[in-house]
């Protein structure tokens, strides 16, 4: 990238912090949620807000949509599910809505959770077993409604916690002799499936974690004779690596499970090979985890690419650096903010590899779209930024010629 470049568009529908920005499936609704509790979501065609309310009472720490659907986390420590009406409406062709005629979402159901360490939601969808009867049902991970150390894992929409304490059976070997647990808070997650290092053809649920120390844990459910578990029972710590001198101030995880990225405080970017723990050999986890330093301390945000070959970083000082996630070369920087780049995140890219992933009506609602539209689209990359805007980015490829 030689030329400076500059925002494709640029959103002023927030009057507080952009804390998170999220695009929805089919690329149609860009979400973006504030430190004052508010929600915005903007048409990508006519870039223009088509619903905005009052989610919560306190900053907002994530939102994501989920089968028609909104999740929005808060830190007056509720999580609500809503009934989304943009989805359906005639605003996601490009109509923009006035004050008056915004679509406020429904409020469906909510949960308690612990909201002290700023660590937002982990949202995982499962395959509906009987599409007609149970609907959509994901497993969600907070932090643990007591130790903000640990983690509950909860299904939804049931809201019935299927594991309870993830991380305690591993703490009596991680105090520091006084009883004090030296790892801190939980500052990110991860919730996934991978297969199982000692069985062919199934999968096991894991949890990677980071946290206040700087360290990145990985733990596997290993008891698949019982669905539930309490105080951490069957889960395993798979392996423990510390690569930051600093908290852990965001994490990305691949779309294919097999790479993670953290970045802190400090200048340096973690790199973890995932599939490592196949083998739960410490000696190979300490070779692949890798620890590459910048010149630029102070990173508040990261997000990977649908194709796990690009990352971008936001900094404090407002600007979004881009690196291949391979060698962790930089590729460019972006730079418009003035305040911390609080959050960013890539529009979704189907590429053959996922296609079957992709929702249903994507060519529906992209039929007025030429090709050379959807390939843009799709190299979008959404900024939210402490100075309560919303700066929307048309990257190239970075593809090998």
């Amino acid at each position: 990238m030689t030329a400076t470049p500059t925002p494709s568009h640029l959103l002023r529908t927030h009057l507080a912090s952009v804390n998170c920005v999220s695009f929805s499936p089919d690329n149609e609704r860009l979400y973006s949620a504030d430190a004052s509790g508010n929600v915005v979501v903007t048409s990508t065609r006519s870039f223009r807000p088509i619903a905005q309310w009052r989610a919560h009472t306190d900053s907002i720490l994530g939102v994501e949509e989920w089968e028609g659907q909104v999740i929005t986390h808060g830190r007056d420590n509720k999580l609500h599910v809503w009934t989304s009406t943009t989805a359906d409406s005639d605003a996601r062709v490009g109509d923009s809505a006035t004050a008056s005629e915004m679509c406020t979402p429904t409020l469906s159901y909510s949960m308690d959770v612990n909201a002290l360490n700023y660590c937002r939601f982990s949202l995982m969808p499962l395959p509906p077993q009987e599409p007609e009867v149970i609907g959509a049902r994901a497993l969600i991970a907070v932090p643990n409604l007591v130790e903000s150390h640990l983690a509950d894992i909860w299904e939804l929409p049931s809201r019935d916690r299927m594991h309870a304490a993830i991380g305690k059976a591993s703490m009596p070997e991680l105090t520091d002799g006084r009883g004090i647990n030296p790892i801190g808070i939980i500052m990110s997650m991860h919730l996934f499936e991978a297969q199982h290092a000692n069985t062919s053809g199934q999968t096991q649920l894991r949890l990677l974690c980071s946290y206040e120390n700087g360290g990145v844990m990985l733990y596997g459910y290993s008891n698949r004779d019982k669905v539930k578990s309490v105080e951490g029972l069957g889960w395993e710590l798979l392996w423990n690596a510390k690569l930051h001198v600093e908290s852990v101030m965001a994490m990305a995880v691949s779309r294919d499970k097999c790479l993670a990225l953290t970045v802190s405080a400090d200048h340096l970017i973690g790199r973890y090979d995932l599939e490592v723990c196949k083998s739960c050999n410490s000696s190979n986890v300490q070779k692949t985890c890798i620890v590459h330093r910048t010149k630029y301390p102070g990173n508040a945000s990261i997000a990977i690419r649908d194709d796990g070959r690009v990352c971008a970083i936001g900094g404090w000082d407002g600007k979004v650096r881009l690196f291949s996630t391979k060698t962790l070369k930089p590729l460019g920087t972006l730079g418009y903010h003035k305040k911390s780049a609080q959050a960013v995140s890539f529009a979704r890219s189907f590429g053959t590899e996922i296609v079957e992933n992709a929702p249903t009506d994507v060519e529906d609602s992209e039929d007025e779209m030429s090709e050379a539209e959807k390939a843009e689209r799709r190299r979008w990359l959404a900024v939210g930024s402490q100075d309560s805007r919303v700066s929307l980015w048309s990257l190239i490829s970075f593809d090998k010629k």
